[in-house]
């Protein structure tokens, strides 16, 4: 079971995301790498937007195998190569998310291994079978 936390003695969260989450004991955990957008078939979206909803998926992907669901993910963490990617990663990422949402950290960085990447998203999961 997970137990997302919004204390109210603090400020609430500037976007759809929980303060924290706290997983129960007993709890099976995905860790789930970074994740690029770009497709099976190697092919990189120009839109920052297009790329989030790309490592979405994936991500998606990688629950399924394990049996989970975007309801079990507890952290994502995000990263962009600009501020003016902010509202297509937020955008993409608002319409994968579960509510309650998860904790999550977006950070912005000086690139990735390519230079066609714009954003990388890894997700941590957690379920109680």
């Amino acid at each position: 079971m997970l137990r997302h936390l919004v204390p109210p003695t603090i400020r609430p969260p500037f976007a759809r995301y929980s303060h924290a989450v706290e997983i129960s004991a007993g709890a099976r955990l995905l860790l789930v790498s970074g994740q690029l957008g770009i497709s099976v078939e190697d092919v990189i979206p120009e839109s920052v937007e297009a790329q989030a909803a790309l490592c979405f998926a994936a991500i998606a992907a990688c629950l399924g195998e394990a049996g989970m669901a975007r309801e079990d993910i507890v952290r994502l963490n995000a990263y962009v190569t600009d501020r003016a990617h902010l509202p297509g990663y937020m955008a993409a990422r608002d319409r994968f998310i579960a509510d309650p949402p998860p904790a999550s950290t977006l950070m912005i960085v000086s690139g990735f291994a390519r230079p066609e990447f714009k954003v990388e998203i890894e997700a941590l999961a957690s379920r109680v079978d």
